[in-house]
């Protein structure tokens, strides 16, 4: 199992945990997505991924509220990583 499966399998168990940016950064760097940082005083972070047309933001507070892990989860559910299921 890759680390970005196990990652995965950790924010699909537990999408209340203590989720951080920066493992939204490594998750999506993984995966090959883009994950770019708030930018002109903004406090959102923007994901996107090849071959999808949704860009998904999360405030980059902490902890990640659980609501943003399940659409991150449901991103990737809808993406080549996903579509085995």
């Amino acid at each position: 199992m890759s680390k970005a499966e196990k990652l995965l399998n950790a924010m699909r168990r537990n999408p209340a945990g203590d989720w951080t940016v920066e493992d939204i950064r490594k998750l999506c760097d993984m995966l090959g997505w883009t994950c770019l940082p708030p930018s002109g005083g903004g406090s959102h972070w923007k994901i996107a991924a090849p071959g999808l047309e949704t860009i998904l933001t999360i405030p980059a507070k902490r902890p990640i509220k659980p609501i943003y892990i399940r659409k991150l989860m449901d991103m990737v559910k809808g993406g080549e990583h996903g579509q085995d299921d």
